[in-house]
C-alpha cells in the first residue's frame, strides 16, 4: 500500500433526513469531501443488515447489504416511490442519533412499496443478480421464514424440518412465502445497485473503500442456518462452544460475543470454500478488507455455550496459514488489513508476518500506562495502519477527558502537546508516522467529545447511534486536512 491516508466514517453516521445515513446525496458529498481533503480512502464499518442489538458485527448475513442504507430519494428518482413518501414517516426528532426502533417500523413500508412497483419491471435484472450471487437464495428464504415465525431466531422455529433445512421443507416454504422471498431478493438488488453506483463514483474521484469483515458470523444468520456443517454445533444445530475474548486489563469478565465457532477441520477438507466465497463477496463491496479479530485465526477463545461470561473459555488452535494461504492463492489481488489487537502472542505475531498483511497501531493504546508492550508512534513500522482511534475507542477529545491521567501526560510528553493543540497534535503525529496508511475518525477532525463515540465494547446500549448533522463539517476543513496530508507526504 502506498503512503496514504483516509477517514473512518460509518455509512450510518452520514447526515440524512431519513433516520440513518444512506447511499444517497450525503454519501456522494462525503466522497467529494474526501477528494478535496486529499484523502485516498473511505473506511466504513460492516455494510450488512443489523439485527437485535443494532451491531453491524452481528448480522443475519455475511453477504447481504443493509436495507436501511437504500436511499429513498434515489428510489423516488427511479420511479419506485412518490416524492414525499419518505417524508411522511417518522424517523425521529434527534438528527444526531439513529433510532433503530423507528427504522425497523417504518423503513420496510417504503421498501415494500418499491418492491410492489418495481419487481416485475426489474425481474430479469433481479434474476441476473441472483445468478451472480448464489448466497441470495438462502438469505431470502431465511429472512422470509424468519418473518413468517415472528422474527424469532431460527433455532426457535416451531417447524423442525425447516429449522434443519430439509430440502422438501425449503421447497415448500419457498412456494408458500414466494412474495416475501421476492421482497428480500429485490431489496438486495436495490442495495447493490446503489452501492455499485456510489463505489464507481468514489473510484472516479480517486477514493477507495476500506470495509470491515467480522471474523465470526452471527448465530441467528442465514450463513449458519444454511451451512451448519461448517460450525461447531450439535445434532440439533445448537452451539457447543461460542466465541469471545478472555478477561484482560479492560474487562475482568472478558467479552462473551456468542458467535458460533467454525468447524475448521470440515472447512479444510473442501479447501475452505465457504471462506473463499465469503471473501469474494466482501471484495465486491470493498477495495481493501479489514479482517476483524485477526488473532482468532491463530488461536481462538472458546466459551461453553450457555455461560454468562467469557471467564471459562479455553484457547484452541486456529487454522493459521492453512486458511490464509488458501485465501491468497484463490484471491491473489485482494488486499487486506489485519486487526491484530488484543492478546498477542509470539505465534500471532509470526502469523501476521507470514501473511504479509499490514497490522494495526492505535495511538490511544500507544500511551496506555497499563501496557508495558505498547509501541510509541515513532517506532511504528511501515507495513501497518496507524489509527488515531477506531470505532471501539473514545473520540480523541473524549479520551483526553476520560483516560487515566498518566496516559494523557505520556502523550503530552512524547508528542509535545499542549491543551490548545492536543487533538490536532495527535492527528499530525499520526500523519507523520512511518505507517503506510493513516486513518482518523471523522469525529476527531471535528473535535467532538464522547457523545460522538460509535461503540463501547462490552456494553449493549447506546452504541452505533452517532450521526453527523447537516452542515456540521465546516467548508474550510477539507483544505486544512489536505494541507496536513501534503505536509506529511500522504495521499
Amino acid at each position: 500500500m502506498e503512503r496514504s491516508s483516509g477517514i473512518l466514517m460509518p455509512v450510518s453516521s452520514l447526515p440524512s433526513p431519513y433516520g440513518i445515513g444512506t447511499l444517497g446525496k450525503a454519501a456522494y458529498e462525503f466522497v467529494d469531501f474526501l477528494a478535496a481533503a486529499g484523502q485516498s480512502w473511505w473506511q466504513i464499518l460492516p455494510a450488512g443488515p443489523t439485527s437485535v442489538g443494532d451491531s453491524p458485527y452481528q448480522s443475519p448475513s455475511a453477504h447481504a447489504g443493509n436495507p436501511y442504507f437504500i436511499d429513498p430519494d434515489l428510489l423516488a428518482a427511479d420511479g419506485l416511490l412518490d416524492d414525499g413518501d419518505a417524508e411522511k414517516l417518522n424517523w425521529g426528532d434527534d438528527l444526531s442519533k439513529v433510532d433503530y426502533g423507528l427504522l425497523y417500523e417504518n423503513r420496510p413500508k417504503l421498501l415494500r412499496k418499491a418492491k410492489a412497483r418495481g419487481f416485475e419491471r426489474d425481474k430479469e435484472k433481479v434474476k441476473a443478480f441472483a445468478d451472480e450471487n448464489p448466497w441470495l437464495e438462502d438469505y431470502a428464504l431465511f429472512m422470509a421464514v424468519k418473518e413468517h415465525f415472528g422474527m424469532r431466531s431460527w433455532l426457535e422455529w416451531p417447524d423442525e424440518d425447516i429449522l434443519l433445512g430439509k430440502p422438501e421443507a425449503r421447497d415448500r416454504y419457498r412456494k408458500e412465502l414466494n412474495e416475501a422471498v421476492e421482497y428480500y431478493e429485490y431489496i438486495q438488488y436495490l442495495f447493490f445497485k446503489q452501492w455499485n453506483d456510489l463505489k464507481s463514483y468514489a473510484h472516479d474521484r480517486g477514493i477507495g473503500i476500506i470495509g470491515d469483515m467480522p471474523l465470526y458470523v452471527a448465530l441467528d444468520s442465514a450463513d449458519v442456518w444454511s451451512s451448519p456443517e461448517y460450525f461447531q454445533l450439535d445434532e440439533k444445530n445448537t452451539p457447543v462452544k461460542v466465541a469471545g475474548v478472555p478477561p484482560d486489563l479492560f474487562t475482568e469478565d472478558g467479552q462473551l460475543w456468542g458467535n458460533p465457532l467454525y468447524a475448521y477441520d470440515v472447512m479444510e477438507k473442501d479447501g475452505f470454500s465457504w471462506w473463499i466465497d465469503r471473501i469474494k463477496g466482501a471484495a465486491r463491496l470493498y477495495d481493501v478488507i479489514r479482517i476483524d479479530h485477526f488473532r482468532g485465526l491463530e488461536s481462538y477463545w472458546a466459551v461453553p455455550y450457555g455461560d454468562t461470561t467469557a471467564r471459562n473459555g479455553v484457547w484452541i488452535k486456529g487454522p493459521g496459514m492453512a486458511l490464509i494461504g488458501k485465501i491468497k492463492e484463490s484471491l491473489p489481488d485482494t488486499r487486506f488489513i489485519a486487526e491484530d489487537l488484543g492478546y498477542l502472542t509470539p505465534e500471532v505475531r509470526q502469523l501476521l508476518k507470514d501473511s504479509g498483511f499490514p497490522g494495526m497501531q492505535v495511538m490511544q493504546f500507544s500511551f496506555d500506562s497499563r501496557d508495558a508492550q505498547s509501541t510509541l508512534p515513532e517506532d511504528y513500522e511501515r507495513n501497518c495502519v496507524c489509527y488515531a482511534g477506531t470505532h471501539d475507542n473514545d473520540t480523541l477529545a473524549g479520551w483526553k477527558e476520560n483516560a487515566a491521567a498518566p496516559d494523557i501526560e505520556k502523550a503530552r510528553s512524547v508528542l509535545g502537546l499542549g491543551d490548545d493543540d492536543f487533538i490536532r497534535g495527535m492527528l499530525k503525529a499520526g500523519m507523520s508516522t512511518a505507517a503506510d496508511l493513516f486513518i482518523a475518525q471523522m469525529q476527531d477532525y471535528l473535535e467532538l467529545g464522547s457523545e460522538a463515540r460509535i461503540n463501547t465494547p462490552g456494553t449493549t446500549e447506546g452504541n452505533w447511534q452517532w450521526r453527523s448533522t447537516p452542515g456540521q463539517i465546516p467548508e474550510t476543513l477539507a483544505a486544512e486536512i489536505a494541507e496536513m496530508t501534503a505536509l506529511y507526504e500522504r495521499r
